[in-house]
């Protein structure tokens, strides 16, 4: 294997694949995919269009999904709703369940109400400012509301939904049309590629040890063939990423700005006042870099959240207890103590947008949803960017199934790439292009970027070009230099590799953040989330879905971030310095991917990211 080469997964020798011919096999099901299959079964239900496979029917189209079902997505949004609008003009929110109309919207600056945040002067003197003009101010509980939210971060035309209640919605109406096979829990292992286009895709094999290896009841993952491949597994899928490996990405283009997004759902106290629709957007706390969010759904429940991003340059930046201090922010907290667990989740956002845009297609493929760049992280939008590429891309199929011409790159150029290029889409995707770039230099750099790119469409902007995240990242001894001796800092690693344990708790407390309070109901242990906010599943019979390719290059590694940021502790510390990964407990948010921060070469992280089975299962999230 050479230096930089991806391994194939263990296999005793070429075996038999069963094949399967498709018109279109999808790789994926979430809002990309479900504006794509609802664009294009509508056009398809005239049956003025027959399958090149099955003549005499429709365009046999199939859709694989990684998780068991297709309401385990995890996210509780809020979206203006523009193309999901335009696909349901009578849309009645009340029909989807946890979905309501935008109510009330409040953006939000929270000061540290423990001291413990890494606060720069700048911030550090503002926060005296602000506590000194309480009486001036919209100052409550160590919080102080904005008197203004920019027009391009506003959702007040919009409304609340559960991705996973809405995919659900989705999907039934799709599956109903009986145009489409949607299937989930069926990894896909990769796309097929032969002479520079995609013919198709691979299911993973099953019956296999967790090093790929053939045992009783192996089964060879079947082969699909199709004219078209559409993928949209997001910003870490398996299919995505080996099309960027293999096609390339355009030139200056990169994936460098991420974030792991991770969230309660809470039922409110019985005597909540918050009512539905209720929107709070917060910055500052619990460390200025870190976003939040709370969002108040029908029947008393909350999405309740943060964003950690790849600028947030602290080695120990585990989201689990960020998101306990949070909760407990006085202005927060008043509204959620007495609250109950319902659901827990996490993902990895691709916040490139315009920069992370990949090949958008190419001969026998197209690209769609977050993991195509749609992302608008000036206007915090994700969902329905993602939704639109996919009705962009159901036209586009359209025309080209009614005139009978192939899908080529040229032609997918033609009808799918224009109708993005004149979008909103990408309007709007290029204003938000260097919105962020602030950040790289600091918190209040970042801040004043973004009001500059929004307020001049784009135009001006502060900052430099994204780092990488082992860029960016120091040293625990190095960013807590002068709050933990050096002595100390050895004495807490030795502590933590005996005991088997992470750095980020050791640290934190040392720091001076408090301990959680740990009361049963909301405020529980990592490991206690794992089993009342959603149970994790892994389903035997598949390989290991992360994996290490070079342990002296893990063994040199002195801040294993992938360890800190796991969302499901999924993993820990092992021997001689290469982490443990217990699949039982990982979540499929791919922050591993994204926080490697002993890189092989260029992007290339020393972790892969596999296509598996399982994951977080929570209808609610």
């Amino acid at each position: 294997m050479s230096e930089f080469e991806f391994a194939p997964l263990a296999q005793a020798q070429e075996v038999h694949r069963d094949s399967l011919a498709v018109d279109i096999a999808c790789v994926g099901f979430g809002p990309a995919m479900g504006g794509f299959l609802t664009t294009l079964t509508r056009a398809l239900a005239d049956g003025s269009v027959q399958s090149s496979v099955c003549p005499g029917l429709p365009p046999q189209i199939i859709c694989y999904e990684r998780a068991d079902d297709i309401s385990f997505g995890v996210s509780g949004m809020v979206t203006r709703g523009r193309g999901i609008r335009a696909s349901f003009p009578e849309l009645d929110v009340s029909e989807i369940p946890m979905a309501t109309a935008v109510t009330s919207e409040k953006m939000l600056y929270l000061l540290d109400p423990v001291g413990a945040s890494r606060r720069p002067i700048t911030l550090r003197i503002a926060d005296q400012l602000l506590r000194a003009a309480r009486p001036l101010l919209r100052f409550e509980r160590d919080a102080v509301e904005l008197p203004y939210l920019p027009d391009f971060l506003k959702k007040d035309d919009g409304f609340l939904l559960s991705l996973g209640q809405f995919n659900q919605w989705v999907g039934s109406q799709v599956v109903g049309t009986g145009l489409v096979q949607l299937w989930p829990g069926m990894p896909i292992e990769k796309a097929l590629v032969e002479n520079d286009r995609v013919v198709g895709v691979r299911l993973l094999d099953q019956g296999v040890d967790k090093k790929g290896e053939p045992q009783d009841g192996y089964m060879p993952g079947m082969d699909v063939k199709a004219s078209l491949t559409v993928v949209a597994d997001g910003p870490v899928g398996a299919v995505g990423r080996q099309l960027d490996r293999e096609l390339g990405m355009p030139d200056g283009h990169h994936r460098r700005e991420w974030a792991v997004g991770m969230k309660f759902v809470v039922e409110l106290p019985e005597n909540t006042d918050l009512k539905p629709g209720t929107v709070f957007h917060t910055f500052g706390y619990p460390e200025p870099e870190i976003f939040g969010f709370f969002y108040v759904h029908p029947d008393r429940l909350a999405s309740v959240g943060i964003f950690v991003p790849s600028w947030f340059g602290s080695p120990v930046r585990t989201a689990y207890r960020y998101l306990q201090h949070f909760l407990q922010h006085p202005y927060l907290w008043r509204y959620l103590e007495g609250g109950t667990l319902r659901s827990w989740g996490a993902k990895s956002l691709q916040e490139s947008g315009k920069r992370g845009e990949p090949i958008l297609a190419g001969n026998g493929y197209a690209r769609i949803g977050e993991g195509s760049g749609s992302t608008n992280v000036l206007t915090g939008s994700g969902v329905d960017e993602a939704w639109t590429t996919g009705t962009q891309l159901g036209e586009a199929v359209i025309e080209l199934l009614r005139a009978d011409k192939p899908f080529s790159k040229e032609n997918l150029e033609q009808t799918y790439i224009a109708r993005r290029r004149a979008s909103w889409v990408e309007s709007e995707g290029r204003v938000a292009e260097k919105s962020r770039d602030g950040f790289q230099r600091s918190v209040v750099r970042g801040v004043l970027g973004m009001m500059l790119a929004g307020l001049t469409k784009g135009r001006l902007s502060l900052g430099n070009e994204p780092l990488s995240t082992n860029e960016r990242v120091r040293a625990p001894e190095r960013y807590y230099e002068g709050r933990i001796s050096e002595h100390d800092y050895e004495e807490l690693k030795r502590h933590c590799a005996a005991a088997g344990l992470s750095l980020h708790d050791a640290i934190m407390d040392r720091v001076g953040w408090p301990t959680i309070p740990f009361d049963g109901k909301l405020l529980v242990s990592h490991q206690d989330a794992l089993l009342l906010g959603g149970k994790v599943q892994a389903p035997a019979g598949y390989a290991d879905h992360v994996v290490f390719y070079y342990p002296e290059v893990c063994q040199a590694c002195d801040t294993r971030l992938c360890i800190e940021m796991c969302s499901g502790q999924a993993l820990t510390p092992g021997d001689y310095g290469v982490p443990t990964f217990d699949r039982e407990k990982c979540v499929f948010c791919g922050a591993c991917l994204w926080n490697c921060v002993q890189p092989l070469g260029g992007e290339t992280a020393n972790i892969e990211f596999r296509a598996g089975a399982g994951g977080l299962h929570s209808a609610i999230n």
